[in-house]
């Protein structure tokens, strides 16, 4: 965890958790994730050796509408969040969006979880994954992500993130290692540190950015 968060997850020892190394390989689930949408949006960058920060931002005109913007440390779009439904699909959803607008993954709430699916349909072909929350208390929520194999059938967990939305802080790991965390801009000398912009550092070695980011926005669904 950052050294900011004042959370430690007794979960996330550090003598046991090593950081992946650099590969340009992705997730596959039936299809790799790369399918989903163009590699400019996807692999933002395609590869890294360094680790990556974006900040996420919610401005307080759309609390509850769900929006939510992505830049990097320059401050240039690289993704957004919209919450809305439309006549062909009524039920609530947010669609992580590239930076040109074109939508990557369509995010549904389904059975105290949520289903993850290619693009905006929300059929079931283009469901890539899904994530179950495993715990829950005042401080700490933890969830498991599951994609699908070649049989349209869950896989075994992939990933997990496990924090304390209210601190904006979460640990995703895949398998025994970090491959991404967030945590709130705090500054020296300042106490009360602002939620509603907080940083993504996503370390060297996965490309599915767009991936990351569907999970750190199912981390702090409904949460202002």
């Amino acid at each position: 965890m950052s050294s900011g968060n004042p959370l430690a997850l007794p979960e996330a020892s550090t003598s046991s958790i090593t950081l992946p190394e650099a590969s340009t390989s992705s997730i596959q689930p039936h299809q790799t994730l790369e399918d989903s949408a163009s590699a400019s949006s996807i692999g933002y960058p395609p590869i890294s050796h360094v680790a990556i920060d974006l900040f996420i931002r919610k401005k307080r005109q759309d609390l509850k509408r769900g929006k939510l913007t992505i830049t990097d440390s320059s401050d240039n779009l690289v993704f957004r969040v919209d919450g809305k439904s439309s006549k062909s699909t009524p039920r609530p959803r947010r669609l992580l969006l590239d930076d040109s607008g074109n939508p990557i993954f369509a995010i549904f709430p389904y059975d105290g979880g949520w289903q993850v699916f290619r693009g905006e349909s929300g059929e079931w072909k283009d469901l890539v994954f899904r994530v179950q929350r495993t715990y829950s208390s005042l401080l700490i929520t933890e969830l498991e992500v599951f994609l699908l194999d070649e049989n349209w059938g869950d896989s075994t967990s992939d990933f997990k993130v496990k924090g304390c939305p209210f601190q904006r802080s979460c640990t995703i790991y895949k398998r025994n290692a970090i491959v991404a965390e967030t945590s709130l801009l705090y500054k020296l000398r300042k106490i009360i540190v602002g939620r509603r912009r907080f940083k993504l550092t996503i370390f060297p070695g996965f490309v599915d950015h767009a991936l990351i980011v569907a999970l750190v926005v199912i981390f702090f669904d409904g949460r202002k």
